[in-house]
């Protein structure tokens, strides 16, 4: 028999990354409430700076963008590294401090990206139990051992949207000995209420293990242009800046993200947008009473609702696709129960509530 490469064990363990759909299963467009996309698009500004010179290469640093990042959110631009979305970053913080015998800890109802991450390095993924579908501190110091290496959270929690405070983030922290990184995705942290910091900046500043990282993807609505990044002391930013791609970000991802960050005013709008959106949806789900439909609080630009009654996730599911939209539903997360809602548009948010309180009805 001729013989053929053979991928590393732990490569071979992991389950790829599944996106979600924009289609229906019969390969019709549908409207796309299941990526967490920004429905008010992207900054006019960002868009207007798309035409550059696509012949060159890229800064490999990103230098005036990361000078707009730093200046905009008070940190040292010497301090902060770009990515190929914030996955790239996550992936490449798990790679330079973990391998075969090390420990990745996370709490379930995770970002799925976290158990690839850990697998892709050869580490073992090890999953906290949870608090009511949020981040549990005690359950999570109480999985660290002399293994653990790196250990990932994200706050505002997708695909949950639950919360964790300050101080709780501050707890973690602490209970974490020195050589354990630990990773604070921050991908939906711009929809908060900026009142809500939960201090992981301050400690990113302060301590050589902590690392944030954030996306252009949600709030700045450049999903497509792949653009993250990530702060931290300096060894830390230094190993990700070792291991990286060379040009990692695009002349056009470069350009447009230096406008978008110019353009607080858009993020504002969509936060003020998302917030009185997510308020509406949540009490319209309530408002059907004892039909088992348990909205999550959330503080993303999504809801996670609990089907607890007669009618499935899974029908509803179907259910809207027949209506038009296409939305997530996780049993691959351990969540068969749910369904994950992008908050989109206020008629899309009103036609959703009106369609599952008719299939609600219909199951009784």
């Amino acid at each position: 028999m001729t013989k053929v490469p053979t991928p590393k064990s732990w490569i071979a363990e992991i389950h790829a990354y599944v996106p979600g759909k924009s289609a229906g299963a019969d390969g019709r467009p549908l409207i796309k409430l299941s990526a967490n996309e920004n429905p008010l698009g992207t900054s006019p500004a960002a868009l207007a700076a798309r035409a550059v010179e696509p012949s060159r290469y890229p800064d490999p640093d990103s230098t005036a963008l990361r000078g707009a990042i730093a200046r905009l959110h008070g940190l040292d631009p010497e301090l902060v590294v770009m990515g190929t979305g914030s996955d790239e970053l996550l992936h490449l913080a798990v790679q330079g401090y973990a391998g075969p015998g090390d420990e990745v800890l996370f709490p379930r109802y995770s970002f799925s990206v976290y158990d690839i991450a850990a697998r892709r390095c050869g580490a073992t993924p090890v999953v906290a139990p949870d608090a009511d579908f949020g981040t549990d501190v005690d359950a999570l110091l109480a999985l660290v051992t002399e293994r653990t290496r790196v250990v990932l959270i994200a706050n505002p929690n997708n695909p949950t949207g639950s919360f964790l405070p300050k101080d709780e983030v501050a707890r973690l922290h602490a209970g974490l000995p020195g050589d354990v990184l630990l990773v604070i995705d921050q991908a939906y942290a711009e929809y908060l209420d900026p009142a809500d910091d939960d201090g992981a900046f301050t400690l990113a500043q302060s301590y050589g293990n902590v690392l944030v990282t954030r996306t252009f993807s949600k709030i700045y609505g450049m999903a497509g242009e792949r653009i993250g990044w990530a702060t931290g002391m300096a060894p830390l930013v230094d190993t990700l800046n070792r291991i990286r791609g060379p040009f990692n970000v695009s002349n056009t991802g470069q350009a447009m993200g230096l406008a978008a960050v110019q353009d607080q005013a858009f993020v504002e709008a969509t936060r003020t947008h998302n917030a009185a959106e997510r308020t509406r949806f949540v009490a319209a789900l309530k408002a059907l009473g004892n039909h088992g439909l348990r909205p999550l609080p959330s503080e993303a630009n999504f809801v996670l609702i609990l089907f607890e009654g007669q009618l499935s996730a899974e029908t509803a599911y179907n259910g809207l696709a027949n209506a038009g939209y296409i939305v997530r539903w996780l049993p691959s997360q351990g969540l068969p129960q749910a369904l994950r809602i992008t908050i989109g548009t206020a008629e899309q948010m009103d036609e959703i509530a009106r369609v599952l309180r008719d299939l609600a009805e219909a199951a009784k």
